[in-house]
């Protein structure tokens, strides 16, 4: 295990995760403020909060983009990404879960479990990334510290456990006693200290047995079991704090360097890494965030970039810390840096071996597509450069350039990020750019099974025979490729063309939209001695899926968002009608302390202007949260139809020479 960074001193890569509104950014600064790193504390509400760098950011009062700071604490350095909390912008959340060893959860006391935090959380669990659970804003107004605890233990995991008692709550809440000082926990000295002895004590026979005994745990025991339980991520902490005031914040600092593990990886080893995070420096270019997991890079390094097959030269390494940085001129395994020189970097590039970098997580699936306007043809070239740019650094957005049409579209999480897009575009490109009324993002899928052939034998010289059988798959399966054709036939390398170019077929099928939830079997193919040209099967594989989608015909899938709904019982008549009228699925609506509480499936078609509708209808009383559930089949009755980019493969003969051309410049 590696932790030992720079000058000898430990490390620790931390990513802050919450709902919108739970406090994160608030925690962030006292964090900072706390360990020293910055003087005076900035305030999200005033714009000057260390993490909000863009001007976006700081007028709204939201987090649109991951910020990588960092901060020591105890003599360890941590580095913190803050991400945002809005559901607009989950890719941000998603890529910086990737580089993470360890996470803090923040809830707020107040509203609880929110439907962002519940994505989050089955995020990290996938990624078995250790977590603590700060329950921040338990001086607000109706902060109830045992009910969130139940809460969380009953819909993000039973194996949350205090670490802490809080005392007090609302005006009274004065901080929080540990559970951890050196004394015995008794059983009777809070519910909270019952629950962590009980936990622990289950964990080991031997303690169970002498918990029985006596009632009560050592400290060294507890720890002795909590913390390679945390760092395993078979156990989760629980803090409590008021961060706008400052209470909770030091000791969820201590919590953060003696619970959370160290990164792992040899800085002697093979170069390892993984791009996470794109900037542009007025002066400097782009600038690429970068995770080490083995190896060290130093300026003037040249790294091979494996997802790009290219090697490129550093020419600066500079901290990751927000709005101030400096030449550090390495980083070893285990530390984040932002890297200069490297101008064709993606967002998941991945340095040097791939052998040490994780999978990542997807958590943001965009499920709206917006055209981009501008008001004159001047403004054209600038607008495509831009939103090229910004599709860089946040991959999701998928830049559709039509060119023959000159049409930009892009891909989007919700309103709040078009609203973001626009701003961003206006203050740091000068450029007028809106974007039209979004449209809802459909599927295709197989009607039955059958098969699809062709035969690209003219015009001379061309040979390529393919058939495919195409089948229905499990929803949500995407698409599952096999060849079973004989390669004395159809050599390995044409077969290999074949499966490349297959997902590139699917991307529109014969409505317009990608095809998914598919098996695709190459069954038969040949390819001819003198004739053939490598090229043949980039041409023939989009001819052949497509006769075979024509021939069995397609169904539209669209998406669905799994909804929670809480309104004054006053309102959830009319609220349940609408619903309805909305194709939503909900179970049997729940009654706590006046108000009505509905969890269920709403396709995302009916209700893009449910929100807005809902507050009217509420009087602002009613809260709604969403996340994505998965694409299901329209109803019958529905029909949408997107405009085919590029010529269709089903019009064989213009396609064939439109795709030669192509390939031939």
């Amino acid at each position: 295990m590696m932790d030992q960074g720079n000058n000898g001193q430990s490390i620790r890569n931390i990513g802050i995760f919450a709902h919108v509104d739970a406090g994160k950014t608030t925690t962030t600064e006292q964090l900072l403020y706390r360990s020293g790193r910055i003087r005076t504390l900035g305030s999200v509400d005033d714009g000057t909060a260390q993490t909000d760098s863009l001007e976006v950011e700081r007028e709204r009062g939201i987090s649109v983009r991951a910020a990588v700071t960092r901060l020591e604490w105890n003599g360890v350095r941590i580095n913190l990404v803050d991400t945002p909390g809005h559901v607009d912008f989950l890719s941000e959340v998603e890529r910086s879960l990737r580089v993470m060893d360890a996470a803090v959860l923040i809830v707020s006391a107040a509203e609880g479990v929110q439907a962002q935090t519940e994505v989050i959380w089955q995020a990290l669990r996938e990624m078995h990334i250790p977590t603590l659970i700060y329950v921040n804003k338990m001086d607000r107004i109706g902060a109830d510290a045992a009910a969130v605890l139940a809460q969380i233990r009953r819909l993000l995991t039973p194996n949350a456990v205090p670490v802490q008692a809080p005392i007090g709550a609302e005006e009274t809440f004065t901080g929080a006693r540990s559970l951890l000082a050196p004394e015995e926990l008794q059983p009777d000295a809070s519910s909270y200290g019952t629950m962590l002895a009980e936990t622990i004590a289950e964990r080991d026979e031997t303690l169970l047995m002498r918990y029985l005994d006596t009632g009560s745990l050592s400290v060294s025991e507890v720890e002795g079991q909590l913390v390679p339980a945390v760092g395993k991520a078979e156990l989760y902490p629980v803090l409590f704090g008021a961060s706008a005031r400052g209470i909770g914040v030091e000791p969820l600092l201590d919590a953060m360097v003696t619970l959370l593990p160290p990164p792992q990886g040899e800085a002697q080893g093979p170069l390892s890494g993984v791009v996470f995070k794109l900037e542009r420096d007025p002066i400097m270019g782009r600038v690429a965030y970068v995770r080490l997991y083995s190896g060290t890079l130093r300026n003037r390094d040249t790294a091979l970039n494996v997802t790009q097959l290219t090697n490129d030269k550093v020419t600066q390494i500079r901290t990751a810390d927000g709005r101030r940085s400096e030449d550090s001129g390495v980083v070893e395994a285990g530390d984040i840096a932002a890297v200069y020189g490297w101008g064709r970097a993606r967002i998941g590039d991945i340095i040097g071996s791939p052998e040490h970098v994780p999978g990542s997580a997807q958590l943001a699936v965009p499920l709206l597509t917006v055209q981009a306007h501008w008001p004159n043809d001047a403004v054209y070239p600038a607008a495509v450069a831009a939103l090229q740019e910004l599709a860089d650094e946040d991959p999701l957005l998928d830049l559709q350039w039509l060119q023959d049409e000159r049409e930009l579209h892009l891909k989007v999480m919700g309103p709040i990020q078009i609203e973001v897009l626009t701003q961003l575009i206006s203050t740091r490109f000068g450029l007028d750019v809106t974007f039209g009324a979004p449209s809802v993002i459909y599927k295709e899928t197989p009607a039955s099974a059958g098969e699809g052939y062709v035969a690209y034998l003219m015009p001379k010289p061309c040979w390529a025979i393919l058939r495919f059988a195409i089948e229905p798959g499990e929803r949500g399966s995407g698409i599952v490729y096999a060849s079973t054709a004989r390669r004395e036939r159809l050599l390995e390398s044409y077969q290999n063309e074949v499966a490349r170019r297959v997902p590139e077929a699917l991307q529109q099928g014969l409505l317009g939209w990608e095809v998914t939830d598919l098996r695709v079997t190459l069954v038969e193919g040949e390819h001819h001695v003198w004739h053939t040209h490598p090229l043949d099967f980039v041409v023939a594989t989009p001819m052949g899926i497509m006769d075979g989608l024509n021939r069995i015909g397609t169904k539209l899938l669209e998406p669905i968002v799994r909804f929670r709904l809480s309104v004054p019982e006053e309102f959830g008549g009319k609220v349940m009608n609408e619903l309805m009228i909305m194709r939503a699925e909900f179970e049997p609506p729940a009654l706590h302390n006046g108000r009505m509480e509905l969890e269920g499936l709403l396709p995302v078609a009916t209700s893009l202007d449910f929100p807005a509708r809902l507050g009217a209808m509420t009087k602002g009383r009613g809260a709604l949260s969403t996340f994505f559930h998965g694409y299901q089949e329209c109803p019958t009755d529905v029909t949408a139809e997107r405009q085919r980019r590029g010529v269709n493969p089903l019009d064989q003969a213009k396609y064939i020479l439109a795709a030669r051309k192509a390939l031939s410049q």
